[in-house]
């Protein structure tokens, strides 16, 4: 990072659990109604061949799984052990990374859920990646000042390792 850079991790973490609470209020709401709805006299079959009931139960079970998915997300990363990082140490799960892509600067914190959150730290975004994302994967194991390069959406991307928190 930067110097004089001194990002809260512990505060970004709390910020991808409230979006992921979020989420999951949602994905709360939607199976509860789901299933209401698949419970309903109107949804009753018509016919055999009206799956109305089946379709809307099953939907109302993948809203429910999800749910389940997000409750451990946000109790993993309630438990994410946050350290700070040297340039020589290899990065892992709760590093804070500043990279080099193709010539701009991108920041990305590196955590076992919520990827895909955008979040926003003196007024510069950051990135959430899991380890399992390609890039996640790509940046695990290494340290400051290595490149890579990585397809991202089609194209190849030259991408160095700049600083790390």
């Amino acid at each position: 990072m930067p110097k004089g850079t001194d990002t809260d991790k512990a505060s970004l973490v709390r910020h991808i659990r409230e979006a992921l609470r979020v989420e999951l209020a949602a994905a709360e709401r939607v199976a509860r109604d789901t299933a209401e709805a698949a419970n309903h006299p109107e949804a009753r079959p018509e016919n055999d061949k009206d799956t109305r009931k089946i379709e809307l139960s099953y939907l109302a079970a993948g809203q429910a799984a999800r749910a389940r998915e997000l409750e451990v997300a946000i109790a993993v990363l309630g438990s994410l052990p946050l350290r700070a990082f040297g340039g020589e140490d290899p990065l892992e799960v709760g590093a804070l990374v500043e990279l080099d892509v193709d010539g701009k600067s991108q920041r990305v914190f590196i955590v076992p859920a919520g990827g895909g959150t955008k979040l926003r730290d003196a007024g510069a975004e950051i990135s959430v990646v899991t380890a399992q994302s390609p890039l996640g994967q790509a940046l695990v194991g290494r340290t400051v000042g290595e490149s890579f390069e990585l397809e991202v959406a089609g194209r190849r991307r030259e991408i160095e390792i700049t600083s790390v928190e």
